[in-house]
């Protein structure tokens, strides 16, 4: 994942892998005891909300999204689920994206 290779100096990429880890593994504790909410933007972007810059330890929405559908819990997957059906549309991880948890969106850099 895209999200693995953002090393740091002297950092191997098992590090930051287990760093990536651990920040999906807090986003997903967030998700479950409500003080992270995902969010779904007008064009499908996903945001979670609720996590400090240093929880989210470099690791972008978008990158959180992709592993908890691939291995995440199923409340995780519940609450994204959720964001979909309030946005009245379901993830599209290929464009917008959002910087600051969902209070504004992006196109491309």
């Amino acid at each position: 994942m895209p999200c693995d290779r953002k090393l740091k100096a002297g950092q191997t990429i098992q590090q930051r892998a287990e760093e990536v880890r651990k920040a999906v593994d807090r986003l997903q504790k967030g998700l479950a005891s409500g003080t992270v909410k995902a969010k779904v933007s007008p064009k499908g972007a996903i945001a979670f909300d609720g996590l400090s810059e240093a929880e989210r330890d470099g690791v972008t929405d978008a990158c959180a999204y992709r592993r908890i559908m691939v291995s995440g819990s199923a409340f995780a997957k519940q609450a994204i689920l959720k964001a979909e059906m309030l946005a009245g549309r379901p993830v599209d991880n290929q464009g917008e994206h959002s910087h600051d948890g969902g209070k504004t969106w992006h196109s491309g850099h």
